[in-house]
């Protein structure tokens, strides 16, 4: 079975509302790489750290035009657009790699296990 791919636009935020809009096809690494100032220049400078919006492609050159026109907007146009869809400016990727506890029904553990919970992370194998 083959697995679609799917590209994104997003925007990442500081605190003090600096604002950063990129393109890329996995989300919820690029949005862990901001988190974690990883990505040198601009982003990491202004602690631009906060995923408050994105949009999801199924053609990276859609995703790419989208990219171009929304930077191409005023400031007012792109804070107009992140409040239509995250009107309190949320971190929409929060909790991504925080480590998460899944209780594990006694029927499905084995005697290996320690106790019930499983360790995974939100968002991705980081």
């Amino acid at each position: 079975m083959r697995v679609e791919k799917r590209y994104y636009v997003y925007i990442m935020a500081s605190r003090s509302l600096n604002l950063y809009t990129g393109v890329t096809n996995d989300i919820c690494d690029r949005a862990l790489d901001h988190k974690q100032g990883l990505i040198d220049g601009f982003t990491k400078r202004y602690k631009i750290n906060r995923l408050v919006y994105f949009e999801t492609f199924r053609y990276i050159g859609n995703a790419i035009d989208r990219e171009k026109q929304i930077k191409s907007w005023s400031r007012a146009k792109k804070i107009a657009l992140i409040k239509s869809k995250n009107p309190t400016w949320i971190d929409l990727a929060e909790d991504w790699g925080k480590p998460i506890k899944m209780q594990i029904p006694r029927s499905a553990r084995d005697d290996k296990q320690n106790g019930n919970v499983l360790q995974t992370r939100v968002g991705g194998a980081r």
